[in-house]
């Protein structure tokens, strides 16, 4: 089957609260929506929204650079991922948040086409997640608040955003500890906002408080510091923002600098390069957890597919739909509680509800 047409759409989703990281504030989701639709009527859908200190990208430059691979892709078959996903790359290689919508939306469309759900396209089986909820940076009583407010509705692990001041982040953690009790799991998220010695002073000061990890404490380059950091601490780390590309994966690997891998398709450029790096954690016995950014569940429906798909992937934080103050989409996976569960439906399953969003852009290539 060929490529015969590609919409572009932006669209942008309120949040509830605005949400603070050490790098950088965001007060609504941005995201690129991709359908591609092959020469017997068939859609995929896919979504990339860019978080600028992460990523390097503002809605506009995935727009613009989503309008650039388009034509690429046209004409081509449908079913040819990781000849696209290269061809991508080449192109622009910068660009993994337009490129990740794209490919989903490829997956999508080949799953639905063979009428399977994406988990079993993938090779898996349908299986229930666990996600967390995440706390964005505010002042520890504030935080501590939001803790308790997670734990009422179910909740039995808290994603902690820290990595401005050592001695604050160190109250932070001791306040949402003291309010939530000792048997709610704690993980932390400096999003690379502390220096070395920083990063040594809040995890050995908050070592007694039963840390579960700590994702990306240190600047993205810097492995080596990563490594001793390792050595400083019995709190496993978990690499993120250090982590877009299989070549990536190998290099933390080789050099111990981490202990775990937060997985996202906005950074991996999608499930073709989610994939690989998935293999080689699992030929390294290194766990992993599937993450986002803030999307709707049209993203968290393809990245549920594909966790349920690869054991490897023992966490979940996939709480973006948790912040918006709507839901636009259609389908998809169900979110229940804590619980996030794959759809049965071909693809998967999650469809753009134009009607709930407001269009901010769109373009059709054909």
């Amino acid at each position: 089957m060929l490529i015969k047409r590609i919409e572009l759409l932006t669209g942008r989703i309120p949040l509830e609260v605005p949400f603070r990281i050490a790098t950088m504030e965001v007060r609504d989701t941005e995201s690129l929506f991709v359908r591609i639709s092959d020469s017997e009527g068939n859609t995929g859908t896919g979504e990339g929204n860019p978080f600028r200190s992460i990523v390097g990208e503002t809605i506009g430059t995935v727009f613009a650079a989503a309008e650039a691979l388009a034509p690429l892709l046209l004409g081509k078959s449908a079913s040819a991922f990781h000849e696209h996903a290269k061809t991508m790359e080449a192109f622009l290689p910068n660009n993994v948040t337009a490129r990740s919508a794209f490919d989903i939306a490829l997956w999508d469309l080949a799953a639905r086409r063979a009428c399977m759900p994406l988990y079993a396209f993938l090779g898996g089986s349908r299986r229930a997640l666990i996600s967390d909820d995440t706390i964005g940076l505010f002042s520890p009583e504030v935080m501590a608040e939001r803790a308790c407010s997670f734990v009422r509705k179910g909740y039995n692990a808290v994603k902690i955003k820290l990595g401005t001041n050592a001695s604050l982040d160190i109250e932070r953690v001791r306040a949402i500890r003291k309010a939530v009790g000792a048997e709610v799991l704690l993980r932390v998220d400096a999003n690379q906002g502390w220096s070395f010695p920083d990063a040594v002073k809040v995890l050995t000061a908050i070592e007694k408080w039963n840390i579960e990890y700590c994702e990306q404490p240190l600047a993205a380059d810097r492995f080596d510091q990563l490594r001793e950091l390792r050595r400083r601490t019995s709190i496993p780390i978990m690499a993120d923002e250090s982590l877009f590309s299989v070549s990536d994966a190998l290099r933390l690997i080789e050099e111990e600098s981490c202990d775990l891998f937060n997985i996202k398709l906005s950074k991996s450029a999608g499930i073709t390069g989610a994939l690989a790096i998935a293999s080689l954690a699992e030929a390294s016995g290194i766990e992993c957890m599937i993450g986002c950014m803030s999307e709707s569940r049209i993203y968290q429906s393809a990245a549920a597919h594909l966790a349920s798909a690869r054991p490897i992937f023992r966490y979940a934080d996939l709480d973006g739909p948790l912040m918006h103050t709507i839901d636009p989409v259609i389908g998809g996976a169900v979110y229940e509680g804590t619980t996030i569960t794959p759809g049965d439906a071909p693809g998967h399953g999650a469809v753009l509800d134009e009607k709930a969003i407001a269009i901010d852009r769109r373009l059709v290539l054909e």
